[in-house]
């Protein structure tokens, strides 16, 4: 065989392996990360609610175009995220304890230079609390294309390494996650809210 045969043969070969390869070998992409923070009384724009436990929204810059908007009632939040925001699964989302995030420091996780994924600390109330809440939860939270909703939590408290849980928590399910079928789930201790 002349070196250039031998040449030609080796291309074939790694032509030939690499269309043979799964696809999801090539989709492998690194996941990054950026943070944007909102304060609702000073850098969103509120609309009133119009029943009397309902505190109106908050209309939030993000990253990339995508919103953070906030709702309020009854001593609860609901976060959710886009232009569609309100029609969302994760706008009808909350903890079960009184909670609040009115402000706060949103991870977003990227794939291929889209925003797949939110990770947000909530506070709650646990049950000993009287008028400040002192528990932390990390929610996750699918992005669209798909749907926007809650995938997992994680109680920041009762972990010693709550940020890596929910990072290695979006970075794997979120993605096959479906809203509305699908439900989300604790990961890791709890302390009870």
């Amino acid at each position: 065989m002349t070196k250039v045969m031998a040449l030609r043969f080796a291309v074939a070969v790694v032509l030939l392996s690499s269309t043979a390869m799964p696809p999801s070998a090539f989709a492998q992409e690194a996941v990054t990360y950026t943070y944007t923070s909102f304060d609702a009384d000073k850098t969103c724009k509120h609309t009133r609610g119009k029943a009397e436990e309902d505190y109106g929204t908050w209309r939030c810059a993000g990253h990339a175009g995508i919103d953070v908007v906030l709702s309020a009632g009854d001593q609860r939040m609901n976060v959710s995220f886009g232009a569609n925001a309100s029609r969302e699964v994760a706008a009808k989302e909350t903890l079960p304890s009184f909670n609040d995030i009115y402000t706060g420091t949103v991870e977003w996780r990227i794939a291929g230079g889209k925003p797949f994924a939110t990770i947000l600390r909530w506070n709650v109330m646990l049950p000993n609390d009287e008028r400040k809440a002192t528990g932390r939860v990390l929610v996750v939270t699918r992005l669209n294309p798909g749907g926007v909703c809650h995938v997992g939590y994680v109680d920041a408290r009762a972990n010693p390494n709550p940020n890596e849980l929910a990072r290695a928590l979006a970075d794997t399910k979120v993605r096959t996650f479906k809203c509305g079928s699908d439900k989300a789930e604790w990961v890791g201790s709890r302390l009870g809210n």
